[in-house]
């Protein structure tokens, strides 16, 4: 069976690489066992970047280092020419990102807790994108879109 394509979030990168949340680290377990392939893109590897390096989360240059490398070896890459827009529209648009990039690869999983991304779960499930709210949830099999 193929693995489950996700699109995971910045906000869930943070629970997993910063605040080393259980459930995140459950979704982590179901990426190295193969089950699930992260997808991302330049502009959603940016974002994590951006955020994992602010000095608010204390980690030092290594750690985060480490975290960036880990993450993007994780990843599946997607060109910017490769990534469609999405037919919803993101008040916030550096959300907007994170739904293109869904769209571009369905069927799949986003896996978000911003707000403005979980409005979109039924439009989005009808297009073969699976929005959910938490990594908890994900642990799931590849019927689920």
């Amino acid at each position: 069976m193929p693995p489950l394509l996700v699109v995971i979030d910045t906000n869930i990168l943070l629970d997993v690489y910063v605040f080393q949340d259980p459930d995140a680290a459950a979704l982590l377990a179901q990426i190295n066992t193969g089950a699930m392939l992260p997808v991302a893109s330049a502009e959603t590897n940016a974002e994590f970047v951006e955020l994992i390096s602010r000095d608010k989360f204390g980690l030092s240059l290594q750690a985060r280092e480490a975290a960036i490398s880990d993450w993007t070896q994780r990843t599946s890459m997607k060109e910017a020419s490769q990534v469609t827009r999405a037919p919803w529209r993101c008040k916030d648009k550096d959300d907007q990102k994170f739904l293109d990039l869904a769209f571009s690869i369905k069927p799949c999983v986003l896996i978000s807790k911003d707000k403005q991304v979980l409005r979109f779960k039924k439009r989005a499930q009808r297009e073969g994108v699976q929005i959910v709210a938490s990594s908890k949830l994900c642990v799931v099999s590849s019927d689920v879109v």
